[in-house]
């Protein structure tokens, strides 16, 4: 069918059936002001439309979840009247148009989502994948995406404690920027996304409204790069963490006071998202006043202040009685205000401008009736090619690949990045950045918080379900060296374009290889977030989910292991199955030039959970654990040793062993005695000591290969 609209539509980047589909919930032509609400509504980022019956496999349920996926963020019983919310976000589009701005507000769109739930924002985690750094672009890019984190995450309070950072050619056209968020709350502060009853009133606190950001987060992550990315600069969002730590106050508190009956952030899609979600969860509607919403610009359509995304703004849902107590708090905190509208009864969503209805529409039509589309999957044709690639590294002598895995920015010290990060805001960090997982001490209980967020393109590439499983395993494992017990788990799911069959076969494989570690595990998954379309000119980015991994350590190891805690004579244990050869996917086959290939090794539920459970229980026991990842042992024990300041000889240096970097292993160093390790899983691998770092007949100066670590991201930075 063709329409006087039809261009209009399809400029929003709405289909011609999605299109029909509005006329049919409306019974006519839709106006501008609801075709932009509808284009913004029903944008892949903000729907799932291509995602959303899979994620229904995702277990989600288990006696501690309080609040699981659908609301701004996942939360989680963690004991004595106390509440953790978490959540994880992408800002991949933005960030590779505007590299500051774009990761300066991921920083600020989590924030939000994790304090409208009643929680305070306690710590940050992000994942940063850009293409190799000899391209100035991607270098461009990288220091661009820190200093926005940076810049918004220490100005608002909020520290950034760990995660990671990782180079590949397939991002150099599509660099991924994930954020997660950990807010504590008690469970009376616990607020949701609801528009309440009948009579409650709509009020818009925090930043004027603007042009910035229009079409933002939903158009900029729902569509392809092409050669003009350039020319969507305007679409970026800009962020104000002063005005932000103002907000997170003002909300705090009226949490505090009870004064709120519900609160949703402006994120993507602006306005239309907050007035259209909260009426329809309370199936409900509303009538909304746009003269009222204060602005920045004048001469404001509808449609643009319906798609506005401008940053650090929220609705809250307040009974006319509390109306006067809402406006003093927020006058208190200096933050601008506006009455916009009501809930009324009924199904739809008045939207009024300039004295006239511009939009009147269903409420949970705009969140509830998106297209759920089921797009074909196709298993890649050129995977089996790819598996019947083998790789061996056993004519490299062992001391040389190490250096050379050392010398590797992504394996080498980080403290480039987190040294511009301040970790140590509310002085709760008891681990942070650069160590296998992250460690919160909660003051006034026994109680620590572990994270860990973990990702790996190249295991996904491969294989998708075995690889996103072993993300889990993996951030499992993180979190039980640190002390902690696995909780939950938030997931952020980073693809190409979905309208190809390979990438939606990978994006199922991958949701079963997570679902699976957390069916084995025992644990939920209570939030995430999909983004497709990360290509550019028609090449995808590797499959790269991201999971976050939430662990309770009840109470706290009363001196937890560290990397620097080991000392002259002590053993090298390594705990957990026998590796093997495989290299598949692992940086040893990266730096040694090998074309990415072969089959990942399969994780293993049985040996997951035993292990997983052994490193909690030895957390309160030795003084150096270690999980094995990238690099393998022989990138772990090198770790210890530069960390420790003292150098170390391993018995075996064959490189199967050196350098594998199978799942569900990790390292144990200790005074002889110390602990009793079971002999099924446990192996003495070597002993502390001198200032070198010995593996079989070769040795390297603890000098060389301290160095090398720590140079190894700012050289390839030029900085």
């Amino acid at each position: 069918m063709t329409t006087p609209t039809g261009p209009a539509h399809q400029k929003l980047g709405m289909t011609d059936d999605e299109y029909e589909s509005i006329v049919g919930i409306l019974g006519r032509e839709p106006l501008p002001a609801e075709l932009a609400m509808y284009s913004v509504m029903w944008s892949e980022h903000c729907s799932y439309k291509s995602s959303r019956r899979h994620l229904e496999r995702f277990p989600t349920e288990a006696p501690w979840v309080v609040v699981g996926p659908g609301e701004n963020a996942g939360v989680v019983d963690i004991g004595d009247g106390w509440l953790a919310a978490l959540r994880i976000e992408s800002h991949n589009h933005p960030s590779f148009v505007e590299p500051y701005q774009g990761a300066a507000t991921g920083v600020g769109g989590i924030l939000r989502d994790v304090f409208t739930m009643g929680a305070r924002p306690i710590a940050l985690w992000d994942q940063i994948r850009v293409g190799p750094l000899d391209q100035p672009k991607n270098r461009y890019l990288l220091k661009g995406v820190v200093s926005g984190i940076a810049g918004y995450g220490n100005a608002v309070g909020v520290p950034t404690v760990g995660g990671e950072i990782e180079f590949d050619d397939c991002y150099s056209g599509n660099p991924l920027v994930n954020v997660m968020c950990l807010g504590i709350l008690r469970k009376e502060q616990l607020v949701l996304g609801t528009a309440g009853t009948p009579g409650t009133i709509a009020v818009l606190l925090g930043k004027a409204t603007g042009r910035d950001g229009i079409g933002g987060a939903s158009i900029l992550a729902s569509a392809s790069f092409e050669d003009e990315s350039e020319e969507k600069r305007p679409s970026v969002q800009v962020g104000d963490p002063f005005e932000e730590k103002k907000l997170i106050e003002a909300c705090l508190e009226l949490y505090e006071k009870s004064l709120v009956v519900g609160v949703q952030d402006l994120g993507a899609a602006g306005l239309s998202c907050a007035t259209s979600e909260p009426a329809g969860r309370a199936g409900l509607g509303m009538r909304i006043e746009l003269d009222a919403v204060h602005r920045r610009e004048s001469g404001m359509t509808a449609p643009e202040l319906l798609m506005s995304e401008s940053q650090e703004r929220m609705m809250a849902f307040v009974s006319p009685g509390n109306l006067d107590r809402v406006l003093a708090v927020a006058d208190k905190w200096e933050i601008e205000t506006a009455v916009v509208g009501e809930v009324k009864p009924g199904p739809n969503l008045t939207i009024r401008h300039n004295g006239r209805v511009v939009a009147e529409v269903p409420a949970a039509s705009l969140a509830n009736d998106a297209p759920l589309l089921d797009r074909p999957s196709a298993r890649p044709g050129w995977l089996d090619d790819v598996w019947s690639a083998q790789t061996s590294v056993n004519d490299v002598e062992p001391v040389d690949l190490l250096l050379k895995l050392l010398d590797d920015p992504a394996i080498g010290s980080s403290a480039w990045v987190h040294e511009q990060y301040d970790h140590m805001l509310f002085l709760s960090t008891v681990i942070g950045p650069g160590s296998d997982g992250s460690l919160l001490r909660m003051k006034g209980t026994d109680k620590a918080l572990a994270v860990s967020t973990d990702g790996n393109g190249r295991l996904c590439y491969l294989d998708p379900r075995r690889g996103a499983a072993r993300l889990v395993y993996e951030a499992a494992l993180n979190v039980a060296v640190a002390g902690a017990r696995p909780l939950a788990v938030v997931d952020n799911l980073n693809f190409g374009n979905p309208e190809k069959p390979e990438v939606m076969w990978q994006l199922i494989e991958t949701v079963e290889g997570i679902s699976g570690a957390c069916e084995a595990l025992g644990i939920p998954v209570v939030g995430g977030n999909v983004s497709f379309y990360n290509e550019t000119d028609g090449v995808d980015i590797h499959p790269t989910p991201v999971v976050g991994l939430l662990g309770l350590a009840d109470p706290m190891p009363s001196s937890p292991p560290r990397w620097s805690q080991a000392n002259e004579g002590m053993e090298i244990w390594e705990v957990g199955p026998e590796p093997t050869d495989n290299l598949a996917g692992s940086a040893a086959q990266r730096v040694a030039g090998e074309a990415l290939g072969g089959r990942p090794t399969a994780p293993s539920p049985e040996r997951a959970r035993r292990v997983v459970t052994l490193a909690a229980d030895l957390a309160h026991l030795v003084p150096v654990l270690h999980d094995i990842s990238d690099g393998g042992l022989a990138v772990a024990v090198a770790e210890i040793c530069i960390a420790s300041g003292v150098g170390a000889r391993i018995n075996n240096a064959e490189p199967a062993a050196m350098f594998s970097e199978d799942p569900h292993r990790f390292v144990v160093v200790m005074e002889s005695g110390t602990a009793d390790l079971p002999a099924d899983l446990a192996t003495r691998v070597g002993i502390i000591g001198g200032d070198s770092l010995s593996l079989g007949s070769g040795t390297l100066d603890l000098s060389i290969i301290t160095n090398a670590w720590r140079q190894a991201l700012p050289s390839a930075l030029g900085v």
